[in-house]
């Protein structure tokens, strides 16, 4: 089944390299979608594909990238937007 969720990941989570490897991990998973950092800190992210898929990418994002320190992530279900590819956002 399609899914979109938005996803919001809080703590030390820009300035190391997370857009960049959130990317690199939909890629393997097959998903579409974007990262982008936001201006308080946070990295949103909107992924979309198969549901089993999108949940190890939120997996994922609790752990992130070797230097960040995830705080929280927060997981909204979205309406599905057929996006296609995975890009970062500056």
């Amino acid at each position: 089944m399609l899914r979109h969720f938005n996803i919001t990941v809080t703590g030390k989570v820009q300035g190391v390299f997370y857009r960049a490897s959130t990317q690199t991990q939909a890629n393997k998973l097959g998903l579409n979608g974007f990262v982008r950092n936001e201006p308080n800190g946070d990295v949103y992210i909107e992924a979309e594909g198969e549901e089993t898929e999108v949940q190890k990418l939120v997996d994922w994002c609790s752990i992130g990238p070797p230097n960040a320190i995830v705080d929280e992530v927060r997981v909204l279900d979205g309406e599905v937007k057929n996006l296609s590819g995975f890009s970062i956002k500056r």
